[in-house]
């Protein structure tokens, strides 16, 4: 019986793909400028957002607790009524919220920790949708 290395052509092949598999992973998690998500760092007094305004449409926010209690995340409209919200982030964790907003406007942002409170608030800027 013989035994064959693999040629080094097959070897450099299956490197370049195990690259874009492992890139494209990355990629999609934390809430960064490559995947698209707004990263909402949420803690016990704070909650930062990686940018404070998207184009109406499609808006993700990756929120990650860096608090000791468990958190919130709400986005209010205009009126002050919830648009969107995701409960229940235990610390040291992270959940995504996706939400569709039509219309362009000042909204606002919450982290709630302890899910208690009106939350820690901040102004959310919705502009008029891309026409790239």
């Amino acid at each position: 019986m013989t035994s064959r290395l693999p040629h080094p052509a097959a070897i450099a092949l299956l490197a370049a793909g195990l690259l874009t598999l492992v890139t494209s992973c990355a990629e999609k998690g934390g809430g960064d400028a490559k995947s698209g998500a707004i990263a909402v760092e949420a803690t016990d007094d704070a909650c930062k957002l990686s940018r404070t305004s998207a184009p109406a449409g499609s808006i993700a926010f990756e929120v990650s607790n860096e608090g000791s209690k468990i958190t919130e995340f709400y986005l209010y409209g205009p009126d002050d009524k919830v648009i969107s919200e995701v409960e229940g982030i235990g610390p040291g964790t992270s959940r995504e919220m996706t939400v569709k907003v039509t219309e362009a406007g000042t909204y606002t942002t919450a982290c709630k920790p302890g899910m208690v409170g009106n939350g820690i608030r901040g102004e959310f800027t919705v502009t008029t949708k891309d026409r790239g």
